[in-house]
């Protein structure tokens, strides 16, 4: 060897040195783990490493996808990363990972790729290829991408021969999931079982069965820890509360339980307030569960309260006579919102409440549009638009001209509740302090549902009169006591008078 190219040798192995970097041995040989699982839009790691260790730090490290070897997914080389030739999609997102905790690293021979942001896009095979001047050497690592579905929507429709409808949906998928049945210990044969794709290939999958009165079953949507079910009882049978306690509440009990056991955690706790947003709403999700035994509406009754609307103009409403409806100047837009709401008074702060709101003018159908309930807002913003997801401080049942046979309340899930018509006169109970609110049809003096939250300040009652439905709503007031019609007890004032 000549002193020149000596002098050299010597200086890259101080360099080496400096940066602690073992020299590599010669010959090795590049591990992986085979199978990678990540959910989409978190981060993942590809273990790659040498074996046996030894440092990787002067070494060429490679990661790219099958015939792309040119386009790499990230390249290492003469100890700096290389950008030039990377794929585009992948910039920012790759860099060293550790394979372990107990990993040291790239000199120790870990050589493991870091995505970060992962994408459906990203699924497939990965190639870690790591060379030096004596050897090389590759092995490939598959990704497996996967997307949990939106929560269940589990809805039901009363047939003519008592039995129901039950079908069960959910969408955003990956890969295809498997969805089943199951009732009374024993697995169900659905009468329908489909599956779609949206354009960025996402899966949906709906399906159905009928079943007959009473009876309860589950939906199973997905395996393992991603999986979502959804479970509801029903009961057709024409009992009253105030003869059964929870016979008619029973009608269409959805115990929705949403299980993402990646964080181990039950959906809708109660004592907690809901949030928006599509993984939001979990207060509301106690809705209609057996754990909370709804009031009857003989009780309920005995806390009725004079509901007045709020004084306040809104361009888009007509409010006259404790009658309220739109003004017929509602913008463009198929859907209902803030516009038309308004809030009643007085608000409460603690107690038990009850008032009426008739739905109907004489011997006129219902009210098709409508939302009723509570809200924890002074000032509704105008143009909040509450259809999509149940907001902060927002708790009602609402009625769409599309859906006869079916109520909804605003929560996430959507919880759609089977009617065989529309009511004419709905009640509304709010326990304050119990976290109770409940919703009745006064004429059957059945169950409608309930809500369990916990509630916070000042609480008002919530109105909305929908957009172009002829029918009004009107708040019903019972003779005070030494009015007109009254008596000295409260519990023996009339009842209120209703339109229809």
């Amino acid at each position: 060897m000549d002193p020149l190219m000596a002098h050299m040798c010597l200086l890259a192995a101080l360099w080496a040195s400096l940066c602690g970097a073992a020299p590599v041995s010669g010959s090795f040989g590049v591990s992986v783990t085979a199978d990678v699982s990540a959910h989409g839009g978190h981060t993942t790691t590809l273990p790659c490493w040498l074996n046996p260790p030894q440092s990787a730090v002067g070494l060429e490290v490679r990661w790219y996808r099958p015939a792309l070897f040119n386009s790499p997914v990230m390249l290492y080389r003469a100890n700096r990363f290389e950008d030039d030739s990377q794929e585009a999609s992948y910039a920012g997102r790759v860099s060293f990972g550790l394979k372990d905790a107990a990993s040291g690293g790239l000199t120790a021979g870990d050589v493991s790729l870091k995505l970060v942001n992962v994408t459906m896009e990203d699924a497939g095979d990965y190639t870690c290829y790591v060379s030096s001047d004596q050897d090389y050497d590759r092995a490939s690592v598959r990704l497996v991408v996967t997307e949990t579905g939106t929560p269940l929507l589990l809805s039901a429709v009363w047939t003519e021969d008592n039995m129901a409808n039950v079908s069960c949906e959910s969408e955003g998928w990956f890969p295809k999931p498997s969805l089943r049945w199951s009732g009374q210990n024993k697995v169900l044969t659905p009468k329908s079982l489909t599956y779609s794709k949206d354009s960025s290939g996402l899966v949906a999958v709906h399906s159905w069965l009928l079943v007959s009165s009473p009876s309860e079953v589950s939906c199973l949507v997905g395996s393992g820890e991603e999986a979502k079910m959804a479970r509801v009882r029903l009961d057709n049978s024409p009992q009253p509360v105030s003869r059964s306690l929870s016979a008619v509440w029973l009608a269409f009990a959805l115990l929705l339980l949403a299980v993402i056991a990646a964080v181990g955690l039950l959906y809708f706790k109660r004592g907690r307030k809901a949030k928006p947003g599509r993984d939001g709403a979990e207060e509301n999700q106690k809705l209609l569960q057996g754990e909370m035994q709804p009031t009857k509406l003989s009780a309920a009754k005995e806390h009725y309260v004079n509901v007045t609307l709020d004084k306040k103009g809104n361009p888009y409403l007509m409010v006259k006579d404790h009658k309220l409806r739109d003004a017929r100047n509602v913008p463009d837009g198929s859907n209902v919102t803030s516009l038309t709401a308004i809030k009643g008074t007085p608000g409460f702060s603690s107690g038990q409440h009850y008032w009426e709101v008739s739905m109907c003018i004489m011997e006129t159908d219902p009210k098709q549009s409508w939302w009723l309930g509570v809200t924890n807002e002074s000032v509704i913003p105008e143009g909040l638009d509450l259809t999509s997801a149940n907001c902060n401080g927002y708790w009602f049942l609402s009625s769409s001209p599309d859906r006869a046979d079916r109520l909804q309340f605003n929560t996430i899930p959507k919880v759609l509740v089977p009617i065989k018509s529309r009511p004419r006169t709905v009640g509304v109970y709010l326990d304050y302090d119990g976290g109770e609110l409940s919703f009745y049809n006064v004429e059957d003096e059945s169950l409608i549902g309930s809500f369990a939250a916990t509630f916070t300040g000042e609480i008002f009652p919530f109105f909305n009169p929908g957009k172009d439905d002829i029918s009004p709503m009107k708040i019903l007031q019972r003779p005070e006591q030494g009015e007109s019609g009254g008596v000295g007890n409260s519990e023996e004032l009339p009842e209120p008078q209703t339109n229809c």
